[in-house]
């Protein structure tokens, strides 16, 4: 694979571009990352989305790991190429985040400034555990992890234990009655438009402290 299907947004006077993979069920024009992506925009913050090549082929099963690190490392280079001066973020939705920090414990990732993750699916639902944050300790850049409360895939008490564990590198935002997809319910007196508002506003914080 040579070829990288990706959208830019990029707005007058950006400072930094966060390189976003979507999660495995729902491509890079999902209304979750659209809607994270024009609102960070309106804080200088450049995107780019891309996709993996199932999702490109229109599959439902994911790419192999091996594939799906590969394709981190080629958008982050795309990504590069497109605004060579602009420092990186990288990390994404779920599994594209997860992908993202494995890439990154791999050594495939250079040159970026830190990892942002938006919903990080820590174990399978109703499997709870930590395994799949074992690589997080050969990350060296620091990591934003922004989890809902009612999420599915992460524990909050143990994401909150591998925040700890991996010490100050690490920037844990906990987004109240979010799920997975960071949705609340319907009696909860929060709308999303606030819940999104809340989390690209994490980001952008992050973003400064980091930069």
């Amino acid at each position: 694979m040579t070829a990288i299907n990706g959208l830019m947004m990029r707005p007058r006077g950006a400072r930094v571009l966060y390189v976003m993979a979507h999660g495995a069920g729902a491509g890079m024009r999902h209304a979750f990352l659209d809607e994270i992506a024009r609102r960070l925009a309106r804080e200088k913050i450049a995107t780019f989305r891309y996709e993996f090549p199932y999702m490109a082929a229109g599959r439902r099963r994911p790419d192999t790991p091996r594939i799906l690190q590969d394709t981190v490392r080629l958008a982050v280079g795309a990504a590069r190429n497109q605004a060579p001066d602009l420092p990186l973020i990288v990390g994404g939705k779920s599994l594209g985040g997860r992908m993202t920090s494995v890439a990154a414990a791999s050594g495939l990732l250079s040159g970026v400034e830190g990892l942002a993750f938006l919903g990080f699916p820590l174990h399978a639902p109703g499997r709870v555990g930590d395994k799949r944050a074992e690589h997080l300790g050969q990350v060296t850049v620091p990591m934003l992890f922004v989890q809902g409360t009612r999420d599915s895939l992460a524990d909050l008490d143990r994401m909150q234990g591998v925040c700890k564990r991996l010490g100050d590198r690490t920037t844990l935002h906990v987004v109240d009655g979010g799920d997975h997809s960071f949705k609340v319910l319907k009696r909860s007196d929060r709308d999303q438009s606030e819940v999104f508002a809340e989390i690209v506003r994490a980001v952008a914080e992050w973003i400064k402290t980091i930069l």
